[in-house]
């Protein structure tokens, strides 16, 4: 399933969402509250500190609404030897958490583009992936973001991007169905346009893997 890059609405503003936070306290009360509803007993032994360690865990699980993918972008080479072809980035692990379900979606993403002006960091675009990934997430959206970001910053004359992934929320519940794998895909410019280039990107990621 393809995304379509720069379709998608708009999240709500990060400003915002710092204001209405709540404190840390209350965080901790919303773990008790959802420890007791599940049947448990918050008070006992091996859970009376799981507030706070969960509050804890979250702060890293989600730090991506603290960070900056324009940051990590701001910096081109330009000095690359007249190189004008392909950069490819393959197998780039991800965490992230579906936004429906709050459980876990583990995968890869692949990402190429052709050098218009200069090239990033190579692992700026790892940075990029994880800052996205690491917030509550659907697969495409991610995807769109990921494109959308390095398509602003960098300018390439072509952006090809291709997300694999499993979705916890269909393994571990609903109808559990254990290692399936979706794919999403986001082409700009030339991938988008050529579909040979888009069939060079598809050979580069899967060709040369045994």
């Amino acid at each position: 399933m393809d995304a379509v890059v720069k379709s998608f609405p708009a999240r709500a503003d990060q400003a915002d969402i710092v204001r209405r936070r709540p404190s840390r306290e209350e965080a901790e009360a919303a773990v008790r509250t959802l420890i007791e509803w599940v049947g448990d007993d918050p008070d006992r032994e091996g859970l009376l500190d799981t507030p706070r360690r969960m509050v804890k865990a979250w702060e890293d699980l989600f730090r991506g609404y603290k960070l900056s993918a324009a940051e990590e972008l701001d910096t081109v080479f330009e000095e690359v030897g007249g190189y004008g072809d392909i950069v490819l980035v393959r197998d780039i692990p991800f965490f992230s958490h579906c936004e429906h379900h709050i459980v876990p979606i583990t995968g890869k993403a692949h990402i190429a583009y052709y050098p218009r002006d200069g090239v990033v960091g190579l692992s700026k675009l790892a940075r990029v992936v994880d800052i996205f990934a690491r917030r509550l997430q659907t697969q495409e959206n991610l995807t769109a973001e990921i494109s959308n970001a390095i398509d602003e910053h960098l300018k390439p004359r072509g952006l090809a991007i291709l997300l694999e992934a499993e979705h916890m929320c269909m393994s571990m519940r609903g109808v559990q169905k254990h290692g399936v794998s979706t794919v999403t895909t986001g082409f700009t410019g030339v991938f988008r346009d050529d579909p040979s280039e888009q069939a060079r990107f598809m050979m580069l990621i899967r060709g040369f893997k045994s």
